[in-house]
């Protein structure tokens, strides 16, 4: 699994790209440790969810065991899944806006899928409008999709490329707590 830059110019057969080739890019998480995160006072308790995962209902099966994967790691991820977490009798639109507003960190999941489904696009046009360069917050994740398909409104941000599933899940779960250890380290020294 890598990251890999996203450039509007380029493509696989130009710029002669592949997944394989690319460096990979090692996510540390920096020394704020998952205690302070978890810490009744920090800020990531601000919001109600960690992460709010945006996909097509094609890869539904992805998501949960991703979801289950998140929400099982010692810093116990609240994550947003629209079939469990969304209101019934809501309306989808409202849904949507509140799940990336009450969600520190968004997850697109990038399928076939995804690219067609018009829902999905909306709720990453809604998460790039609540935070366009917030570094860390917006995570593309690319399955079974060429580069050249990748949106072009996420072009600016590094994506995750999903090969192997567990290696993709923990570069996920990785900077979901980067996120999340930064925004912490920030709100303790403007307190200080």
């Amino acid at each position: 699994s890598s990251s890999s830059p996203a450039s509007p110019s380029s493509s696989t057969e130009s710029s002669g790209f592949s997944p394989s080739m690319s460096l990979v890019r090692s996510v540390r998480p920096s020394p704020v440790s998952a205690s302070d995160i978890s810490a009744s006072g920090s800020a990531r308790w601000a919001k109600s969810y960690d992460v709010c995962i945006c996909h097509s209902e094609v890869d539904l099966e992805l998501v949960e065991e991703l979801v289950s994967y998140l929400e099982g790691q010692p810093e116990s991820f609240r994550c947003f899944l629209q079939l469990r977490d969304a209101a019934p009798g809501s309306a989808v639109v409202t849904e949507l806006c509140d799940a990336v507003q009450t969600s520190h960190c968004w997850v697109m999941l990038i399928t076939p899928g995804f690219l067609r489904d018009p829902w999905c696009k909306y709720q990453m046009h809604q998460a790039l409008a609540e935070a366009p360069m917030a570094n860390g917050r917006t995570i593309p994740v690319l399955k079974d999709v060429d580069r050249k398909d990748y949106p072009k409104e996420l072009r600016n941000l590094y994506y995750i490329y999903m090969a192997l599933k567990e290696n993709s899940f923990r570069q996920i779960r990785d900077t979901v707590l980067r996120y999340l250890q930064e925004l912490c380290r920030s709100s303790t020294s403007r307190t200080e």
